[in-house]
């Protein structure tokens, strides 16, 4: 289970926020969970990542037409 630091670094991912570098670490971590994947420069959620916020109640407009 993701606690909230790992579930507002989601939302900043649906809202295609940067990232300091002591987030990249975090960042990584939910990579290899499989809750966001790295595109070129970018990251994006997967669909794991997007239903993890569905759950957690904090879905946006951008992450819900992800």
């Amino acid at each position: 289970m993701l606690d909230d630091e790992q579930v507002a670094i989601l939302r900043a991912i649906g809202s295609s926020v940067a990232f300091d570098d002591d987030k990249k670490g975090k960042v990584t971590d939910l990579v290899l969970e499989g809750y966001v994947q790295k595109d070129g420069d970018l990251y994006e959620l997967t669909p794991k990542g997007i239903m993890m916020i569905e759950e957690r109640g904090c879905v946006t407009g951008n992450e819900a037409n992800a």
